[in-house]
């Protein structure tokens, strides 16, 4: 995961994942303009192991997060605006500056899935357990990053034992996903949120916070 190797940085003048757009409006009689990009909608699951009193998060390089550290040490590499050119970085940092803790998460791609369908492909892909729409219980829905995409994030939880994973998870190499299934043990789980040496989504921090108060107080007394 963190052998990362041969950095360049090229302009994007297409994509399958984003698109930029301008958008050119009056408010209140004053004329505005907003860069945006339309992205897919997303869901996350908040998965927790009842046989060993555990949440199951994903660890990935993030090449955005990752760059916006570089950005830190090497300004000049966004300095050249020329879309014909690009930059090569000659002294990389380690790629653990850009490996981040998740949800297991997916985009939505899919017009003939359910949100609830693509759900349970994710945790099975990312993760290895099957887990069927009726073990999915909805959370809520959110938009993120609302001044630049606007997106919609629905999530959920599922609980899961040992015996529903069937496979290893990691993801689907054949679409370059490198993915590594970490545990979080429920006893640890809120230090660990707010651990800021371990960077996270917010999705992990108000998911294990959600559980705190609505499923924590339900579970057995030891």
């Amino acid at each position: 995961m963190e052998a990362i190797e041969d950095l360049e940085l090229k302009p994007c003048t297409s994509s399958i994942y984003l698109r930029p757009y301008r958008l050119c409006y009056r408010q209140n009689g004053t004329k505005k303009t907003w860069d945006f990009m339309k992205i897919h909608d997303s869901v996350s699951i908040l998965i927790f192991n009842t046989s060993r009193q555990c949440f199951v998060l994903v660890k990935q390089f993030r090449p955005a997060v990752y760059m916006c550290e570089v950005e830190k040490h090497h300004p000049q590499l966004f300095q050249n605006r020329d879309n014909e050119s690009f930059s090569r970085l000659e002294d990389p940092l380690p790629a653990a500056v850009g490996v981040t803790y998740e949800l297991c998460s997916g985009i939505v791609d899919k017009p003939d899935l359910s949100l609830e369908e693509i759900a349970c492909e994710e945790v099975l892909e990312e993760c290895g357990y099957h887990v069927a729409v009726t073990d999915l219980r909805k959370i809520t829905s959110y938009r993120s990053g609302v001044g630049v995409t606007g997106s919609s994030q629905t999530l959920f939880y599922a609980e899961v034992t040992d015996q529903m994973r069937t496979g290893e998870g990691g993801g689907q190499a054949e679409e370059g996903e490198l993915i590594e299934v970490v545990e979080i043990p429920l006893e640890d789980s809120m230090k660990f949120a707010y651990n800021e040496t371990l960077q996270k989504t917010m999705g992990v921090i108000f998911s294990f916070t959600w559980f705190q108060d609505n499923i924590a107080p339900k579970l057995p007394k030891k």
